[in-house]
């Protein structure tokens, strides 16, 4: 029992580490704290190798646009203004929110040709829609935007399905997390807006 259990570590710790360290990484973001950027870019590195190995090509791609966004996003979270004031929590306008749909569309579709024409993908619409989803979200929480809780609660729910097809069930579990997660995250920041605009 033991040695399958140590065996099943040994096969799987690149997922299991980056499930560890992914539930870290999100308990920071919630609590608005920059360690979240820097244990972000460790989950990214243990995450490129579990899924090239798994057929998940775009969310390959994705891994390496987490690390420059984490360094982005700790650069935001722990830089002052000029008024000496760190990035607030803050609404996503209409204007910008239309600029993000048009981010989402193109990445979205840039990545199903890439991946139609040049991999082996079995889950190449999937895959793309939830990296181009994850691509906008990422920004928006580097941004401290309130509705990136939103985003990433149908990117959650939408990977936890993709990730019991690639028999992920770890990944799954933690996705599962996130989606809860989540949910408290956008009611977390909303309250610590109100009080910061008081």
């Amino acid at each position: 029992m033991t040695g399958d259990i140590l065996n099943w570590i040994s096969q799987n710790w690149p997922e299991l580490s980056g499930t560890v360290l992914g539930l870290l990484a999100v308990y920071f973001q919630y609590r608005q704290n920059p360690l979240a950027w820097p244990v972000s870019i460790v989950v990214a590195i243990l995450y490129t190798y579990v899924f090239v190995i798994s057929g998940l090509y775009a969310f390959t791609m994705l891994q390496i646009y987490y690390v420059v966004i984490s360094i982005y996003g700790w650069h935001m979270w722990i830089r002052k203004s000029d008024s000496n004031e760190k990035l607030k929590v803050s609404r996503t306008t209409t204007a910008l929110f239309l600029r993000l749909l048009l981010v989402f569309i193109l990445v979205y579709a840039g990545l199903c040709l890439l991946l139609h024409y040049f991999t082996d993908s079995d889950v190449k619409y999937t895959d793309s829609f939830i990296t181009a989803l994850s691509f906008v979200a990422t920004w928006m929480l580097a941004r401290k935007k309130l509705e990136n809780w939103l985003v990433w609660f149908v990117t959650d729910i939408v990977s936890v399905g993709l990730y019991i097809y690639k028999e992920l069930y770890l990944t799954s579990v933690f996705y599962s997390v996130l989606t809860i997660v989540a949910i408290f995250g956008f009611f977390e920041w909303k309250k610590q807006m109100q009080i910061s605009s008081k």
